[in-house]
C-alpha cells in the first residue's frame, strides 16, 4: 500500500478554487479543508467507535445475499448445511466485503475528504496507518474462516483480495474508470460470491445455469455501482476519477444503469424459461416490470433520486436474484 502522497500547495489551491466554483458553502469548505489535512497526517490514531463505520456495514448485503443465492441454487438442504451458510455469509460480508471497504477508504481518502469528510479517515478518527492494520486483520481472519469451509474457498478469498486491490490501489486502480471499476466490483460482490456459495455446498463445479446467472447478475451490478457513484460526482471531478456519471453526465448515466440492470434480468428470465421454471419466471417478470416506472422517475431526476432508487429499485433486482436461484434448482 502506498499512502505517502500529500497535497502540494499548487494542488491545494486548485482544489480550493474548484470547491468554490462548485457552489459548496464556506462552512462545508472548511470541513473539507480540515479533512484533506487529516488524511495524510502522521501518527497512529484509532477511535473504536469508528471501526464499524470504516467497514461500511451497509455494503455487506450484496455479497452476503449472492453467497446465499449460490447456496440455494444447488438444490441442497439449507438446514443440513447451515454451518457452511453462516460461515460463508460472514466471510462474504463482515470480512471480505468489509476488507474491500477499508482498503478502498485507505486509497480513496483524499477523494472521500471532498465527498464524505465525515468518514473515519478524513474526520481524523482513524489514521491511515490504523486503517491499514484493520484491513490486514480482516484479511487474515477471512482466510481462516475460508479455510474452515474448504481450501479452495481460501484460494477464492485470496483472489478477492487481489480484486479489491486492483479496484482501489495502484498500479491498476480500476475505480478511476467507471467502466472497469464497476465491472470488477460487480464480479466480486455478485459473481464470485454466488459461485463460492454454490461450490461451498457441493464442492464441485456449479451447474451451467448457476454459472450463467452469476455472470449476468454480476454484469447487471455494473448499473448498481453506477448509481452508487452519483453521490461522489463533485469530488470525482476534482480528483479526476472518471466515474460513469462524470463521463456521461447524470441523466445518461441513469439511463445506462437502468438498461444494464434490465438486460441482466431479461437474460436471467431467458435462463429460467429454458429451465422450464414457470412460477419463478412469472415472478421475475413481475419484479422487472415493477422497476420500470421507478426507473423513469430516476431518469427524470437522476441526481435527486439515485440514492432513492438504490434503496428501493435495487431491492427488486436482488429479490429477482433469489427467485432465479430457486428457479434453477435441480
Amino acid at each position: 500500500m502506498n499512502g505517502s502522497d500529500t497535497l502540494n500547495p499548487e494542488l491545494q489551491l486548485n482544489i480550493d478554487e474548484k470547491l468554490h466554483q462548485s457552489g459548496i458553502s464556506q462552512s462545508r469548505q472548511k470541513i473539507i479543508q480540515q479533512a484533506l489535512e487529516n488524511v495524510n497526517r502522521p501518527g497512529f490514531r484509532i477511535e473504536p467507535s469508528a471501526i464499524l463505520p470504516l467497514m461500511k456495514p451497509v455494503t455487506w448485503f450484496p455479497p452476503m445475499w449472492a453467497f446465499a443465492c449460490g447456496v440455494v441454487s444447488t438444490g441442497e438442504s439449507v438446514t443440513d448445511n447451515i454451518s457452511i451458510l453462516v460461515r460463508g455469509v460472514i466471510l462474504a460480508g463482515p470480512l471480505m466485503c468489509a476488507m474491500s471497504q477499508t482498503m478502498n477508504d485507505y486509497f480513496d481518502r483524499e477523494v472521500d475528504a471532498i465527498n464524505e469528510p465525515e468518514r473515519p479517515i478524513p474526520s481524523g478518527k482513524i489514521s491511515k496507518q490504523a486503517s491499514w492494520l484493520i484491513t490486514f486483520g480482516l484479511i487474515l481472519t477471512g482466510f481462516a474462516v475460508a479455510l474452515s469451509i474448504h481450501p479452495y474457498v481460501m484460494a477464492i478469498a485470496f483472489v478477492g483480495v487481489l480484486m479489491s486491490h486492483a479496484y482501489s490501489g495502484p498500479p491498476i486502480r480500476a475505480k478511476r474508470n467507471g467502466w472497469y471499476g464497476n465491472l470488477i466490483v460487480g464480479l466480486a460482490y455478485e459473481g464470485v460470491a454466488w459461485l463460492t456459495g454454490s461450490f461451498a455446498i457441493t464442492q464441485g463445479v456449479p451447474s451451467k445455469e448457476s454459472i450463467a446467472l452469476a455472470i449476468v447478475f454480476s454484469l447487471g451490478a455494473h448499473g448498481i455501482m453506477t448509481l452508487n457513484d452519483f453521490k461522489s460526482v463533485v469530488g470525482d471531478k476534482i480528483r479526476k476519477v472518471a466515474s460513469i456519471p462524470v463521463q456521461l453526465g447524470e441523466k445518461n448515466a441513469a439511463i445506462l444503469a437502468s438498461a444494464v440492470m434490465d438486460i441482466a434480468q431479461i437474460a436471467a428470465i431467458v435462463i429460467l424459461v429454458a429451465k422450464g421454471s414457470t412460477i419463478p419466471t412469472a415472478i421475475a417478470v413481475t419484479l422487472l416490470i415493477a422497476q420500470l416506472p421507478m426507473q423513469k422517475i430516476l431518469i427524470d431526476h437522476p441526481a435527486e433520486k439515485a440514492v432513492w432508487y438504490n434503496a428501493f429499485g435495487t431491492l427488486l433486482y436482488v429479490l429477482s436474484m433469489m427467485v432465479c436461484a430457486v428457479g434453477i434448482r435441480p
